[in-house]
């Protein structure tokens, strides 16, 4: 019986009346050590009953490094349904569990080589592949009946397993799935780790319970000054109340002055101080294997002279019971603990030496070796590299450890550094940097390689870009970049390959940094003489091509040749081995910062589909940014932010705290495009704010998020405003970006407006230079309108003609209609309203079709001074769309023919989330089933 949990219960059965009437959710129950939390779980299952299906886990301290171990305890119950998950899916789920991984290549071995290695070399399995698959198959358990999966110590699970179960908890909506953990907090912790889950702080219990739980363990007839002096020790926490008791020994009385975990484990020492020494040698061997499984623990302790009939003690005495799954469950954690803990240094490492005994070849057994291991064993040292080898081609987090563990096990001292630069990057890859600068210190102090020291300078270099330090990062790149391409002891295959890889990273770090930057990382990109067969040489080539003539400079010598179209980087980078998407992603940021952005679309739609094809989902929200860029400057603002939208979740999904950043303000912008004021604020909000937990610099969204909130400023008629935000982006450190520059026409527009146009001067003389590198109809036409608002007036008309001349040549709607609508304005100024009307009624129509309300109200008042009354905006004109983004997704693909299964598959949801919200989208279409949805859409 629980006593004085009523609030907590309360909210596990909100949580489990969601997924039985068909939603779901997650929430974690946040506590120290022995205040209810398992006692919690265990009330919840009872409460539940017949009516869910149960699965059950918990972390292990021993399991931390261990990848995905957690993860497939808890879904070992489904793994006979992996055949329904769509095949990216299954294959990364089987690889994290080593059900399906291929032979171990030795020649794929890591040996030091750049982070971002050869196209050629085998890719791990994408971690955000593994959570979307353990949604999916959290979603099958609960297909038959609602699924309560119970999760405790989340404080020990392993990162890869925890990671993997926040993202399906994200993607949590319709699947009759109750996630329920309890992750331990200890008094005075400075930090704990956010998860991001509904939570409810367990607390001590009041007096009255507290005293009511000691009664019921200790008896009524519990000396008073006993009872007090117990009260008041443990402070409400019921494990102290049940525990300390019946703890033998007077020191359950008199350790008042310890923190209560470390009294909580005296008292759980004095228990099993208590059994026969054999059936504590037993309890070690099940505290320190971390599956429970008696088919492991059962040889293991039979190796040190122990028998299954020692186990009874401790049964009797409730320390532990055997599932029916054959495993041994401890009553509580901290027993465990407590075992481990009184456990002699020399009985543990005997104890982890038996173990590994008892178990196959494998992660598991080499791990409990290593545990074992009291002095360098190259042997030992080799079979851990092969784990963190397996660990990273898993997807899975542990691999610096398993790489730092074995150079400490590793005789050789050249061989030991290179495994600490190899834990190094791991621990970059894994998002550890102060583990990942600490281990690169180490490790160059070791060696005078120039090699490893510019691998080092790399891992730094992430470090610093991941906090926001780009121009540290930018040089620690560029230097290890130029140390490579010029080093005598490097190894051919690194030279100059490598560097052109790090120097296109460092391009990466100098586009938040300055446009100096830039074209210097680009400068150096262009001399690398590559050869031809390399898969970067096309991109190399590329790169500088497209990007230094949109920065008003020339290319140097090698890529001054006329640019071809980006597709024939593409092949040529194809035909030299380049197979992923990742490879040919920047392709589709120079195209779109060269005004190519038929080419964006075009290439941008190809590798997304290819991504969301091969799994390699990592990639998809920088690709997606720059797609859904590509379609806003084309007019489709619907399709803008559909793409936009998906990969905002996915880049949380994954913590790319960059592209969270970028995309948060892209869609600000769409939502400044439409009028809608709270949201595009609260996007920008989030794009301004810091880029990660380890940051503190500016964020990475932040030119779009200043022209999405001047655009909500112009659009409004709050010139002044936008005049500023728009000047200080397209004259500031950011004015080379792609928005800083096309934001040019609206700050003339502002400026003009004010009667200030030579606020614009600067801006414009760069733009009008740009838009000659890009020779693009639709960017001449911008110019022109630039240049008629600019003045003088009397060359205002032929400027504004001409542009609409252009315009017509493209599909740019919306920049069209703006050009109708400043036309038409400036005609109703210069009294000749005759003419001003089909200018500003065309553009009317525009706007209303895009849905620009703020631009509709403009072009309606205008059109109304020419004293020709404007229509009036039809309801779906003045409504916005009744779909959400992922409804509307949706319902297109169904539209299309797609099942349910295959439309889940393609958005990374459940079947049953998908059938979620097309129910939702039909009374909003006014259909009742998807055969009306070609007609509807």
């Amino acid at each position: 019986m629980l006593y004085g949990r009523e609030h907590e219960q309360v909210a596990v059965d909100g949580l489990l009346a969601r997924a039985r009437d068909g939603g779901a959710g997650a929430l974690l129950l946040r506590g120290e050590a022995g205040i209810g939390k398992t006692a919690l779980l265990d009330d919840a299952v009872a409460r539940a009953g017949t009516a869910f299906r149960v699965i059950r886990a918990a972390g292990v301290e021993y399991e931390a490094e261990l990848p995905f171990a957690g993860l497939s305890l808890l879904l070992a119950p489904g793994l006979d349904r992996l055949d329904v998950l769509p095949g990216p899916q299954r294959r990364a789920l089987e690889a994290a569990f080593g059900l399906g991984e291929a032979p171990e290549d030795p020649a794929a071995a890591p040996s030091a080589a750049p982070a971002s290695a050869p196209a050629s070399a085998p890719a791990p399995a994408d971690r955000l592949l593994v959570g979307l698959a353990t949604l999916g198959l959290l979603a099958e358990l609960a297909a038959d009946q609602p699924l309560l999966c119970v999760l405790d110590d989340v404080q020990w699970l392993d990162r890869a397993s925890l990671d993997a179960l926040l993202l399906a908890a994200r993607r949590l909506q319709a699947e009759g799935v109750a996630l329920l953990l309890a992750a331990r907090s200890e008094p005075g912790a400075s930090v704990e780790r956010q998860l991001g889950l509904p939570e409810v702080r367990v607390t001590g219990l009041a007096e009255a319970d507290a005293t009511r739980l000691l009664t019921e363990r200790a008896g009524p007839d519990l000396p008073a000054a006993v009872r007090d002096r117990l009260l008041a020790e443990a402070a409400g926490n019921p494990l102290a109340l049940t525990e300390l008791p019946v703890a033998t020994g007077p020191q359950a009385h008199t350790a008042g002055g310890l923190p209560l975990t470390s009294r909580l484990l005296i008292a759980f020492h004095g228990q099993v101080t208590g059994l026969p020494p054999a059936t504590q040698t037993l309890l070690l061997v099940a505290a320190a294997e971390e599956s429970g499984e008696l088919d492991v623990l059962l040889p293991a302790a039979a190796a040190l002279g122990v028998g299954a009939e020692h186990l009874a003690p401790a049964e009797e005495s409730g320390l532990v019971t055997v599932t029916p799954d054959r495993r041994i469950a401890f009553r509580h954690p901290l027993l465990r603990s407590a075992i481990l803990q009184r456990a002699p240094h020399h009985q543990r490492l005997t104890v982890h030496r038996a173990v590994a005994g008892a178990l196959p070849d494998g992660d598991r057994r080499t791990w409990h070796l290593a545990l074992a291991a009291t002095a360098p064993d190259a042997a030992l040292a080799d079979a851990l590299e092969r784990t963190a080898v397996r660990t990273g081609r898993r997807g899975g987090h542990g691999g610096a450890a398993a790489y730092e563990r074995a150079a400490r096990l590793t005789p050789d001292r050249d061989e030991a550094t290179r495994r600490l630069v190899l834990a190094a990057e791991a621990a970059t890859e894994e998002g550890e940097l102060a583990r990942a600068e600490a281990l690169a210190d180490e490790a160059a102090a070791r060696t005078d390689s120039v090699l490893a020291h510019a691998l080092l300078d790399h891992v730094r270099a992430t470090a610093h870009f991941w906090r926001g330090s780009y121009p540290t990062a930018y040089r620690l790149l560029l230097d290890a970049a130029l140390a490579l391409a010029t080093s005598s002891d490097a190894p051919d295959v690194v030279e100059p390959a490598h560097a052109a890889r790090m120097l296109f990273q460092a391009f990466h770090a100098a586009w938040y940094a300055g446009e100096e930057p830039v074209a210097e990382a680009l400068d150096r990109l262009a001399a690398l003489p590559l050869a031809e067969d390399d898969p970067v040489a096309p991109l190399a080539r590329y790169l500088p091509a497209a990007v230094l003539p949109a920065l008003g400079r020339p290319a140097a010598a090698p890529a001054r040749a006329a640019l071809p179209p980006a597709r024939e980087a593409v092949e040529a980078a194809r035909r030299a081995g380049a197979e992923s998407p990742a490879d040919l992603v920047q392709l589709c940021g120079a195209t779109l910062v060269l005004g190519r952005d038929e080419e964006t679309v075009d290439l941008g739609g190809e590798l997304v589909a290819e991504a969301r094809a091969k799994g390699t989902l990592g990639v998809m929200p920088t690709l997606q940014f720059f797609l859904a860029e590509a379609e806003l400057f084309h007019g489709r603002h619907a399709d803008a932010e559909l793409t936009a939208t998906e990969a905002l979740d996915l880049a949380r999904d994954t913590g790319q705290h960059q592209w969270v950043s970028q995309l948060s303000a892209l869609l600000a912008y769409l939502a400044a495009l439409d009028g809608r004021t709270e949201r595009c604020t609260e996007l920008a909000t989030t794009a301004l704010a810091t880029t990660g937990p380890q940051t503190a610099a500016s964020a990475a969204g932040r030119p779009w998020a200043h022209w999405a909130l001047a655009l909500l400023d112009l659009g409004q008629g709050r010139a002044a405003g936008a005049a500023d935000r728009l000047h200080a982006l397209t004259t500031g450190p950011h004015r080379h970006h792609v928005s800083a520059t096309r934001a040019v026409p609206d700050l003339v527009e502002a400026a003009v407006r004010l009667g200030t146009p030579d606020r614009a001067a600067e801006a414009y003389e760069r733009f009008a230079r740009w838009t000659t590198a890009a020779d693009r109809p639709w960017a001449e036409a911008l110019r022109l309108r630039c240049q008629a608002l600019l003045g003088p007036d009397e060359l205002a008309e032929p400027a504004y003609r001409a542009a609409l001349d252009l315009h017509a040549t493209t599909h740019r709607p919306f920049e069209q209609a703006r050009t109708a609508l400043l036309y038409g304005e400036w005609l109703r100024r210069t009294r000749r309203r005759t003419d001003a009307r089909p200018h500003l009624t065309a553009a009317l129509e525009v706007f209303d079709r895009l849905a620009a309300h703020p631009w509709s109200t403009r072009a309606r008042t205008e059109l109304s001074a020419t004293g020709t009354p404007a229509p009036t905006p039809q309801p779906s004109q003045a409504l916005p769309n009744p779909l959400t983004p992922q409804e509307l997704q949706i319902a297109r693909l169904a539209a299309q023919g797609l099942t349910n299964r295959d439309i889940a598959a393609q958005l990374f949801l459940s079947p049953r989330t998908v059938a979620h919200h097309l129910y939702k989208a039909y009374p909003k279409l006014g259909i009742t089933s998807r055969t009306a949805l070609p007609t509807t859409l």
